[in-house]
């Protein structure tokens, strides 16, 4: 703050969170922008993707991950998912038509996304691979970090992230013309006219960009790029602490932790339980929710906005805010993805803290846990 408040370049603070991305994740391009959704939408725009093309996308995930599709008159086809909430690379041929440009992956709640099974798909019929590592920094997968499959890796440095900012966004890519099609729409002017090269087809439309102005904050990077320095320490405790609850909680009756593949590393953005209530007499997951609610363990908490997206009027009938949208042809209705609908309904999900005094606090939650389930019968 003593030294600028504004940075329209790559300089300052700005250049050292992508300088510090970079070499976090082994890249050779980390653009910022002032969200995740302005990320995916850079990461679209930069990738070609254009009116008409499809998008296959997972069904389940936060509306972000696809919904700056309908500003580029594109088609996010939806696809089903397993249950822990990752696109299922065995749904997604069935998916493809000629249309069909790219598959983007949601790495939900931190845990990555089957990248061999999807790279496989997507290397078989030509497409583009995305990536939506907003839940995921860090986490990797066959010790490749997620992020870095795809031709782009697109991130949140929203508020209770892995790695946050308060409120920002960056997109990674190992590929030099999307890097200067990523600055072309979020960095006009100044950035545009130093880092897109002469004679390169955008360099005449650096003044202006496509448009848009999609910078990170300055005050936000700042604090991006101190959690960075401190990020895998955080991700160690997060571990540590994730080992604990998940042994704990697998005890109880009524509750099933999510499996963990061998060679995929979570950053544990969030730790997912199944609601089984056979278990408890059929007791509603809504009345054991509320009783560990009541219990003081307000940190449990069921999904709400990252829902299975045909639950959502956007992608059951998108013209009444994009008329005339190539996507009329494809309308979504509750009970069409019936296997992330059922995951969904039946999730409970709890942050993972990362540090050691936090054991004490996680303790307490799985005790409020089994406390609840030991005396369910109460609640039936």
């Amino acid at each position: 703050m003593d030294t600028t408040v504004s940075i329209p370049g790559r300089s300052g603070i700005v250049a050292d969170l992508e300088d510090g991305l970079q070499a976090y994740f082994g890249v050779r391009h980390a653009v910022t922008t002032s969200s995740g959704t302005a990320a995916l939408h850079a990461t679209y725009w930069a990738a070609r993707i254009g009116p008409g093309d499809e998008v296959i996308v997972p069904a389940w995930t936060f509306h972000a991950t696809a919904s700056p599709l309908f500003h580029l008159r594109a088609v996010p086809v939806l696809c089903e998912t397993r249950p822990d909430g990752n696109i299922d690379p065995d749904r997604v041929e069935e998916l493809i038509t000629p249309r069909t440009r790219a598959i983007m992956v949601t790495h939900l709640w931190g845990k990555p996304a089957d990248m061999a099974g999807l790279m496989a798909v997507a290397k078989a019929h030509g497409l583009v691979v995305l990536e939506d590592g907003s839940h995921a920094h860090g986490a990797s997968a066959a010790g490749q970090k997620v992020g870095t499959f795809g031709l782009t890796g697109a991130f949140s440095l929203n508020g209770p992230k892995p790695l946050s900012g308060g409120e920002g966004g960056f997109v990674l890519t190992d590929d030099d013309d999307t890097y200067h099609r990523l600055i072309t729409l979020a960095h006009y002017n100044k950035r545009a006219r130093t880092e897109i090269p002469e004679g390169h087809p955008l360099s005449r439309y650096a003044v202006t960009g496509a448009g848009l102005k999609l910078r990170i904050h300055p005050l936000a990077a700042a604090i991006a790029h101190d959690q960075l320095a401190r990020l895998d320490s955080h991700l160690a405790g997060r571990a540590e602490v994730a080992r604990y609850l998940t042994g704990q909680l697998a005890r109880i009756p009524g509750l099933a932790v999510t499996d963990l593949p061998d060679g995929v590393v979570p950053s544990w953005y969030a730790l997912t339980l199944t609601y089984k209530p056979d278990e408890l007499g059929g007791l509603p997951i809504e009345k054991f929710h509320q009783a560990l609610v009541a219990e003081g363990a307000t940190e449990f908490d069921r999904p709400g906005s990252t829902c299975p997206m045909n639950q959502l009027p956007l992608y059951q009938n998108p013209t009444a805010l994009f008329p005339d949208h190539p996507h009329s042809h494809r309308r979504y209705e509750p009970g069409d993805f019936p296997v992330a609908e059922r995951a969904h309904a039946h999730m409970i999900k709890l942050p993972v803290w990362h540090r050691e005094q936090d054991l004490e606090l996680a303790a307490q939650y799985a005790r409020a846990a089994m406390k609840i389930s030991d005396h369910h019968k109460e609640l039936l």
